[in-house]
């Protein structure tokens, strides 16, 4: 069951700090409505990961959703590092958004015939919601591409600098590969077949040219992170740390 709970952690870790990350453009949306999409995206995914917290509590009995997601310092988050990356401008996020929707997408399709039936519900239940997330993200990121000069150089510049953490959404490792012989997990690496194609298409659609493949950033599995990742947990984590009894 150990092994479950890692891999629940690593999904449940980054639709969490994505969420919370994303959680930051409440009250600063360029539009009202455009505050409103990401207020309920960023809940979509709060909700995602609340359920997989629940059920990593029903595997360690020993601590709560609330324990998992406000107890552990960052060297025991395993959230791919493209979430955790700042907002900037709205072009930057939603760059952020569409490579890390993308990928939701694709790897809860496969997540769905996991033969663990709380990874698959899980999976069931937010494909729906990914699917609405990829749609908006994807319709921006070509309407800003395919906007004005200025925006066109705005999104290539957010697209080349999030592009090095993108190796991670394909990396498979020992537990990934367990998980796999066990028809619980996702083999990552046949999902960037399909990932390229959707990409490619939508920079093409948006006038934006896609990065090389060259360095890549790594480590969330083994719970290493940039430096972003602990400023932004000493901000989400400070009221249940500084009282730990308080009940709302």
């Amino acid at each position: 069951m150990k092994d479950i709970l890692q891999y629940t952690l690593r999904i449940a870790d980054t639709s969490l700090i994505l969420a919370q990350r994303l959680s930051e453009w409440c009250s600063k949306g360029p539009t009202l409505e455009e505050d409103i999409a990401l207020s309920n995206i960023s809940l979509d995914l709060f909700g995602q990961a609340n359920g997989l917290l629940e059920y990593a509590a029903k595997i360690d009995q020993s601590k709560s959703a609330d324990d998992f997601a406000f107890k552990r310092d960052e060297r025991n988050f395993y959230n791919l590092q493209i979430c955790e990356q700042e907002n900037g401008h709205f072009g930057d996020t939603m760059v952020r958004q569409f490579l890390c929707d993308t990928y939701f997408m694709l790897f809860y399709q496969q997540l769905s015939s996991s033969k663990d039936e709380n990874l698959a519900a899980i999976a069931n239940k937010s494909i729906k919601e990914v699917a609405y997330h990829l749609r908006h993200s994807k319709n921006w990121l070509i309407r800003l591409g395919d906007g004005t000069k200025e925006s066109n150089l705005k999104v290539q510049k957010s697209l080349d600098k999030v592009w090095k953490f993108t190796g991670e959404f394909f990396e498979m490792d020992e537990l990934d590969h367990l998980m796999l012989d066990e028809k619980i997990g996702v083999n990552n690496t046949l999902l960037k077949k399909e990932w390229d194609n959707i990409v490619n298409q939508v920079l093409s659609d948006a006038k934006i040219s896609r990065p090389k493949d060259s360095y890549m950033m790594t480590g969330s599995k083994r719970g290493l992170h940039t430096e972003l990742l602990g400023k932004m947990l000493a901000e989400m984590q400070y009221l249940p740390r500084a009282y730990p009894n308080a009940k709302w």
